[in-house]
């Protein structure tokens, strides 16, 4: 198989797997495991027919077929030893499984196969962190290493929280429901969390040869309107949606033709989406209206509108994104959001003020192979006159990062200091 037809191959199962397998939970009524398998066996299918026969005009219908086919035949097997084990007893006895239909549609609040399995795959049985990292891997098209990046934790760790929590799915024998309003917070908040890191993984890509995933960001933008269509009076979820919807507005200019990073300093402004950066605000104004202008999610979106709010990278107010950040340090503790505030106060007051907070998080285990720390280490050096630990740090922070845009855009600073 050449390259270009694997990479094709593989930016589809990134596109096409979450719906798949949200489908064929449903049909298997919160079967998590199963569903998975399911999927996995229907992209092998493809595996073998596709190189030799030809992608599909429609690859996403020809995957949701087959994956559907093999499913109805999972659930006729179950009922034919159902049958059998009637007849002869215990010894045959099958796991529960639902009829083969998967046409009725689920009473709830949702309406969305893939928001709904986000919720089946928060149930407060699991951990908060294990809900999020399987929601991240089954459903977000995130690999196990990019989730740990997210998370700042070792792939080992993420890989064993995951298979942990389809195992406690399985045995718990969780049902495909979504909760209603009452037992929504106990769920929503890791739903907002995958929707979130998605996000983020489409904003500045972990690994990869580019610098973006725009589709992750598109997907994470759907999957927020249909959250804030069906709760509108969340101010948590209308920060969330203001938060991507401004972030998103920049996207058109955060790279040149070729693929290469524009740094905010440098984009043109003239190329960011101003009617989404109006719904953005109008998200933001919403849910500071609800009385959420302390959420996690309105801070960030308040941050990500000072930005907007500029017109030249020059009117940017970094003094109230300083105040900003220390008010999100204060509801969200972070090493990452400190960092973020430390970049705002290089900003607002000057290298020499920010470079005590960048050194005392030098000292963060959490940080220590945290590629952007290093590289916000280099560009406070190089302000400060002191290039060849610049250089260093620049240096440092390429060899940490798995994303190839990034890197070679921090060997490009690394050889300019």
């Amino acid at each position: 198989m050449d390259t270009a037809l694997s990479q094709r191959l593989d930016t589809l199962w990134r596109m096409e797997s979450p719906a798949l397998i949200a489908r064929l939970a449903r049909m298997l009524r919160g079967d998590v495991g199963r569903a998975e398998e399911l999927a996995q066996d229907t992209w092998l299918a493809a595996l073998e027919r596709w190189p030799a026969h030809g992608i599909p005009d429609n690859p996403g219908a020809w995957l949701m077929t087959t994956a559907r086919n093999r499913a109805i035949d999972v659930l006729r097997q179950h009922q034919r030893v159902a049958g059998q084990h009637a007849l002869h007893g215990s010894a045959l006895e099958p796991l529960p499984l639902p009829a083969p239909d998967d046409s009725a549609v689920l009473e709830d609040d949702i309406g969305d196969d893939l928001l709904r399995l986000m919720f089946v795959a928060c149930h407060p049985v699991l951990a908060a962190d294990a809900r999020v990292a399987l929601t991240l891997r089954l459903l977000g098209g995130l690999t196990t290493d990019e989730i740990a990046r997210a998370f700042l934790a070792p792939e080992p760790t993420i890989a064993q929280r995951i298979v942990r929590a389809k195992r406690t799915l399985a045995q718990k024998n969780v049902p495909f429901d979504v909760p209603r309003q009452a037992a929504l917070p106990e769920r929503l908040a890791s739903v907002l969390e995958v929707v979130y890191l998605i996000f983020n993984e489409g904003y500045a890509a972990s690994a990869g040869d580019d610098w973006m995933r725009p589709a992750l960001c598109d997907e994470a933008l759907r999957l927020g309107r249909v959250l804030a269509h069906r709760l509108p009076t969340w101010p948590q979820v209308q920060g969330l949606l203001a938060l991507m919807e401004l972030q998103a507005s920049r996207l058109a200019a955060r790279t040149e033709a070729g693929g290469a990073p524009i740094l905010l300093p440098d984009q043109d402004r003239a190329r960011w989406d101003w009617l989404q950066i109006a719904r953005g605000q109008a998200a933001l104004q919403q849910a500071v209206a609800l009385g959420g202008g302390d959420d996690p999610y309105v801070l960030q979106a308040a941050i990500a509108e000072c930005h907007a709010r500029a017109r030249r990278s020059e009117d940017t107010d970094w003094t109230r994104m300083a105040t900003l950040y220390a008010r999100l340090a204060e509801r969200q503790p972070s090493p990452v959001v400190e960092l973020n505030r430390a970049v705002a106060v290089s900003r607002a007051q000057g290298a020499a003020a920010a470079w005590p907070l960048v050194e005392q998080l030098g000292a963060d285990a959490r940080l220590r192979d945290y590629a952007p720390l290093a590289a916000v280490q280099g560009d406070l050096l190089a302000q400060l006159g002191r290039p060849e630990q610049a250089r260093a740090a620049f240096e440092r922070a390429a060899a940490l990062t798995a994303n190839g845009r990034e890197k070679a855009l921090l060997l490009a600073r690394a050889a300019a200091v």
